[in-house]
């Protein structure tokens, strides 16, 4: 019997989420944040001044700008870290992979903060993120392969909430820290990066491996044994025969899997799931919400006309009001499904961001600011709920075992790479463009991310990982997909009816044996 703490069932899921995945995730939101919060110290300007942008004005202001964006190289290392896992996830497995991953993010903390050039600076922002890239692209898989059906939606949500959580953090560090002064001001968060990467290496030995990477691995026995450990049954329980029967079939059904045959035509729809699962991540970035984050002091403070105390109080609140919100996906993720999420939340971020831009015009007109700052919020309410972690759900959803981490490095990689795009286009789109930036975002909202999720997006709410591949199998182009979802009854968990499939699958292999 396996030992994971001591621990079987619900309160091992639990551990899982609580041990690694929160610590993971809060990484993800501080990582992203950390920067954003840094760029008005003193300490910071003095240290790094060709990334200087809050005591620069006309031409220099608008070349610093463009050298700023350097510092989201951190981005540019994520993705590369994501595509390594397509040789390396499989490989190594997903809790190697997770580990290796938050271990190359020590480093680049520790980099970053004793950082004395913006060359540096550069170097550990890069070694960060090809750490943390490699921990994104695998955290939401090891996640959902050992979560029910049932529950999935809603466990793999709780990533939302941690990066929330993280952003948060993030936040109201380099608030506090805005009241020290030398150079501690900006090494002490960069440095605490390391603590959330140091509790996931503890953890994540103790833990369960994927049962969906053992069987593909030929590890039976131990996967057997992770599945009853998770369902809190014993080894030779009919349930486990079945969970254990429904990979199996996958596996036959899709083979094992290369990299290449994502992008040969098939009975799967491999390449036609891959696209899915990037958009998804694209949407996510293209949404406008790093536009927000990245900058969100300077947008207070340089836009709005706001004091530097205010403005840095009032970002530390965006993304606290963030992480209260998080929850309302967590709840409703697996009730209304996937794709009502989605498009509720693009309609929202659009609406939102019209009505900041109308208002960031006007920002000599105290009620004008007002409203531009409520609808900052408001967009934090809808972002988390639609776009947060879900989409790292749904790329591990309608990929098939035989090509998941291929499929969700690309996508977590596409992520990252809209990422870097975001975070290199904004300081200059807001130094040029103004207001009229955020009506990017808003056409971007309501005429892609809204039709395309209407249009391409099919519903995995409550279908068993094996199940969405039946999806696909019946679907004859990319517009079917939606249709097939729809009228595809759900599968009955009886054991009567499971059994059955145990007993049919079993026939099919013995007669392919024959």
């Amino acid at each position: 019997m396996a030992r994971f703490f001591g621990l079987r069932g619900d309160a091992l899921g639990r551990a899982m989420i609580w041990a690694v995945i929160m610590p993971a995730y809060i990484l993800f939101g501080y990582n992203n944040a950390v920067c954003g919060g840094l760029l008005n110290l003193p300490a910071w300007i003095e240290t790094f001044p060709r990334i200087n942008t809050a005591t620069t004005t006309g031409a220099e202001k608008t070349n610093n700008s463009r050298v700023q964006a350097l510092v989201a190289m951190y981005t540019l290392g994520c993705f590369f870290g994501a595509l390594n896992c397509i040789w390396l996830g499989d490989r190594l497995g997903r809790k190697r992979t997770i580990m290796l991953g938050a271990f190359i993010n020590i480093i680049g903390a520790i980099i970053q903060s004793t950082s004395f050039s913006l060359a540096q600076l550069i170097i550990g922002r890069l070694v960060s993120g090809l750490g943390f890239g490699a921990l994104t692209a695998t955290a939401p898989n090891w996640q959902s392969e050992c979560s029910r059906a049932k529950h999935r939606g809603s466990t793999v949500l709780l990533e939302g909430l941690f990066i929330s959580m993280g952003l948060a953090i993030a936040a109201w560090t380099t608030f506090g820290m805005s009241h020290a002064t030398g150079s501690k001001t900006f090494r002490f968060p960069m440095a605490l990066s390391a603590l959330w990467s140091i509790i996931v290496i503890a953890m994540v030995p103790n833990m369960p491996e994927s049962p969906r990477w053992l069987i593909k691995h030929d590890r039976l026995a131990e996967a057997r044994t992770v599945l009853a450990a998770l369902s809190d049954v014993p080894e030779d329980d009919q349930q486990i025969n079945i969970d254990v029967s429904e990979i199996e079939e996958s596996l036959l059904i899709t083979g094992k899997g290369k990299f290449k045959d994502i992008f040969r035509p098939s009975e799967q729809r491999l390449f036609h799931r891959a696209c899915l699962a990037a958009a998804g991540q694209m949407f996510q970035q293209m949404c406008g919400i790093n536009a927000l984050a990245f900058y969100q002091n300077t947008i207070f403070e340089q836009d709005l006309g706001l004091s530097t105390e205010i403005a840095r109080i009032l970002g530390a609140c965006v993304f606290t009001f963030q992480m209260l919100c998080s929850p309302i996906g967590v709840l409703t993720v697996d009730r209304l499904g996937r794709r009502k999420l989605m498009m509720f939340a693009a309609f929202g971020m659009g609406t939102c961001m019209a009505i900041i831009a109308g208002t960031s015009s006007q920002s000599q007109s105290t009620s004008c600011v007002v409203v531009a700052a409520v609808f900052i919020f408001m967009f934090s309410f809808f972002f988390p709920t639609g776009f947060l972690g879900l989409t790292f759900l749904y790329a591990a959803e309608v990929s098939p075992l035989s090509v998941r981490v291929p499929i969700t490095s690309l996508s977590t990689g596409s992520a990252w790479l809209f990422n870097f795009l975001v975070a290199e286009i904004t300081p200059v789109g807001f130094a040029t463009l103004g207001y009229k930036y955020y009506i990017i975002y808003a056409c971007i909202n309501f005429f892609l991310i809204l039709p395309g999720v209407y249009f391409f997006f099919p519903e995995t709410a409550g279908r068993h990982l094996e199940e969405v591949d039946q999806i696909f199998l019946d679907s004859k182009n990319i517009f079917q997909a939606v249709k097939v979802a729809r009228s595809m009854p759900k599968r009955e968990e009886s054991n009567e009816i499971a059994g059955e499939k145990v007993a049919e699958v079993v026939d099919q292999v013995e007669g392919s044996d024959k």
